[in-house]
């Protein structure tokens, strides 16, 4: 059962762990707003919806960001920043990205005067860890999950969040315990041990067994058994596959030479981070979001980065020419350099067996001690082929709104799911993004335990560059964009249609409105053309319900 605020004042615990005062008058706060308010050394957030007043958490327990400023919803509040969402009687997470919810305040009205009492070590930790069963014995059933990112990660919390005793065996073929793979290429210094979900205490409390530095080989859906690459084989009773991708390098002559790069995991961050020197000719590959966080974060630490892409402008298919240019001539303000309708035919050995120059389409070379390649990713599948278990030509498995596969006790989710996609007609697409991922082993935790839980996600995608923030919600192929703002200037919001339907909106410097579009779409609700016309261009955002 979630935890919900209680509404009234308790004195039943030691007063010295509590902060109790007034936050503000009744009429200082209106209906369907929201309030950032001190309470002793911390800050509540009070939300006033349908005549009740919740106080819950002030920031997002992902990165910190301020809730006031995010989209209230019925019900909840979505993150400005990530597109998080929080129940906001509750303070349950119930949108990704992160793992933790939001403490809730006791809240009274004495006259008009609205007064919250709180934990002191609640408003100081702003995050709280939904309560988990333990593992029973004798163990009655065993649940495996392959893979240890987001989705496999979310999924184990879930299924004990949810009441399952069982044996639970999480599969992790990274050495490290599951963390924040978006650190990879945004914050190539980042610290292992402070980027990671949990700790490992966290998982031998909690019943959750992690293998890790192990991978599955193959699955028996015949008998329900998983090989790992450690010679061992687990039974399972239900199984959830997420093992994500792994990242190409471009089939060309010296692509295995060292210093030739992917980003995928931490390895490969720390390992580049280590080759940063100010002497360092870096080139990277393509025009991706990965490609193009690398150069981002390299540029200020080497002697030069020249980023060489098949295209005229980075982001082009997802996010348009018009912005692509915008955020190309950023780079270029920053340093960047850019071979641009090319590519790369060769890397060419320095003699040492590492990276010394690149061959272009032209057949002109240039310098690079380390060339970092984002081009994409292949799906980690391949062990799956002859389970029984059904792999798309691609790679990817399909599942249905409740994450199954074609085999009953199968599920699958994250980056290798070609899943329906609810706030697009529900049309089926294998989607890279972050909180879907979480959201996919959430949803897949509790079908697992027969919750019959339809997915009901809406992908949320965001980069940040040179300290401009591309927030995008939304999916499907389009024919037009509109905008507001203004483009150049990286101050916008740029709409996406099919049609006359808007399936996507991004935005940069103009939060909250792609939260805002978010919960539309997550009320089942569509932005048309017609939404986007008149003197107030953002009048479509009254749409959301609250």
């Amino acid at each position: 059962m979630p935890k919900t605020c209680v509404p009234v004042l308790q004195k039943t615990q030691s007063d010295e762990n509590y902060v109790e005062g007034i936050v503000c008058k009744t009429d200082e706060i209106r209906e369907n707003e929201m309030k950032s308010l001190d309470l002793g050394e911390g800050k509540i957030l009070l939300v006033k919806q349908n005549g009740k007043l919740s106080a819950i958490g002030a920031k997002c327990t992902h990165y910190g960001a301020p809730l006031s400023t995010g989209a209230l919803g019925n019900g909840r509040v979505r993150c400005p920043w990530h597109g998080a969402c929080f129940n906001i009687t509750t303070g349950d997470i119930e949108d990704f990205p992160g793992l933790d919810s939001l403490p809730c305040y006791q809240v009274l009205v004495e006259g008009n005067n609205v007064k919250v009492r709180a934990r002191k070590a609640d408003l100081e930790t702003n995050k709280r860890t939904k309560s988990m069963c333990k593992a029973a014995k004798p163990i009655n059933e065993t649940f495996v999950i392959l893979g240890a990112g987001p989705s496999g990660a979310t999924c184990a919390e879930t299924l004990r969040q949810e009441g399952f005793t069982g044996r639970l065996v999480v599969v992790a073929k990274e050495k490290a315990l599951p963390y924040d793979r978006v650190k990879v290429t945004k914050s190539m210094d980042a610290e292992l041990s402070k980027i990671e979900f949990r700790t490992e205490g966290f998982y031998k409390e909690n019943g959750i067994e992690m293998l890790r530095a192990v991978s599955a080989t193959s699955i028996d859906s015949n008998n329900n058994t998983v090989s790992l690459s450690n010679g061992s084989t687990i039974n399972y009773n239900k199984l959830y596959i997420a093992t994500g991708g792994a990242a190409k390098k471009a089939p060309i002559p010296g692509a295995d030479l060292k210093n030739v790069m992917v980003m995928r995991n931490f390895d490969d961050s720390a390992y580049v981070q280590s080759q940063l020197t100010p002497d360092t000719t870096l080139v990277v590959l393509g025009g991706s979001y990965i490609a193009m966080e690398s150069a981002a974060y390299c540029v200020n630490k080497v002697k030069k980065v020249t980023v060489v892409m098949h295209g005229e402008v980075p982001f082009k298919p997802l996010l348009g020419a018009r912005v692509g240019a915008a955020f190309k001539k950023l780079f270029e303000e920053k340093g960047v350099h850019f071979v641009t309708n090319s590519g790369i035919t060769k890397c060419i050995d320095n003699g040492a067996g590492s990276i010394g120059s690149v061959e272009l389409s032209d057949g002109t070379t240039i310098n690079a001690d380390l060339c970092i390649m984002g081009i994409g990713s292949t799906l980690y599948t391949e062990f799956v082929k002859s389970s029984g278990v059904e792999v798309r030509p691609d790679g990817s498995i399909e599942v249905d709104e409740y994450m199954r596969t074609n085999v009953p006790n199968v599920f699958a989710g994250g980056d290798l799911a070609y899943a329906p996609v609810w706030s697009y007609h529900n049309k089926k697409s294998v989607i890279g993004h972050y909180p879907l991922a979480h959201m996919h082993g959430k949803i897949a935790a509790l079908n697992m335990l027969d919750k019959n839980q339809p997915l009901r996600a809406v992908p949320f995608f965001w980069t940040m560059l040179f300290g401009k923030g591309i927030r995008y919600a939304g999916h499907g192929r389009y024919d037009d964009i509109m905008y507001t703002g203004d483009v150049e200037a990286l101050k916008f919001i740029a709409y996406y249609l099919d049609g006359d339907e808007v399936v996507a909106v991004a935005s940069c410097q103009m939060d909250p409105n792609v939260s805002i579009f978010a919960e539309i779409l997550a009320q089942g609700k569509k932005l048309t053309r017609s939404d986007l016309t008149g003197t107030d261009l953002l009048d479509w955002t009254k749409k959301v319900k609250a």
